[in-house]
């Protein structure tokens, strides 16, 4: 049920939207405040309101992508942001996209997925990426024991599933969270191997 559009739909519609922290993460506009080439294609997968799109563009970055299957989510985005590029704002599955890009944005996407999904995600960012690109932003650092998003993991559990296709460059505990979050992310930089060698 929460893998559909409509699902999805429906936590914008009634306003059940408490992973949306209504600005952009801390720990995510920390890392971008040091990527100077500000050229670069940026995709924020599971963007919803995509506050990480609204702090890039307002500092300059102008190759960012916002993808969400939601069409509500997409709907709330284009309103608040209705200078942004429209062709940079896709309504689609994550799983379905074929574009390439220097950096993608984790951030409470992979958490929304059903866990058989993993795998996908992983072969999806993968192909999604250039050569020598990266994965960077927030996972759960630690289950939830329910059925339905969030889906958390352990560090473990990461690097069984990245390494084979990412170098990890980084997964640690998160810095600056923000206060809720405090002591329960890690902070995420996957960098793409070599397709040859994978």
């Amino acid at each position: 049920m929460y893998s559909t559009a409509h699902y999805w739909d429906q936590q914008y519609i009634y306003k059940k939207t408490g992973w949306d922290i209504g600005y952009a993460s801390p720990s995510i506009v920390a890392y971008f405040d040091q990527v100077f080439d500000k050229s670069k294609r940026i995709l924020i997968p599971g963007a919803g309101n995509a506050w990480e799109a609204e702090y890039l563009w307002n500092n300059g970055f102008q190759n960012i992508f916002v993808l969400d299957f939601s069409q509500e989510a997409i709907r709330t985005f284009k309103t608040r942001m209705s200078h942004f590029p429209e062709s940079h704002i896709i309504c689609e599955d994550f799983f379905q996209h074929n574009e390439s890009y220097d950096i993608i944005v984790e951030q409470t996407f992979f958490s929304s997925l059903p866990i058989k999904m993993r795998p996908n995600y992983v072969l999806q960012m993968q192909y999604l990426l250039q050569e020598n690109g990266k994965v960077i932003g927030l996972l759960f650092n630690h289950h939830f024991n329910k059925d339905d998003p969030p889906f958390g993991g352990t560090a473990e559990e990461y690097q069984k599933l990245f390494s084979p296709a990412f170098d990890i460059k980084v997964l640690e505990k998160s810095h600056n969270s923000i206060k809720p979050r405090k002591g329960r992310e890690y902070f995420l930089i996957l960098e793409k191997k070599n397709i040859n060698n994978y």
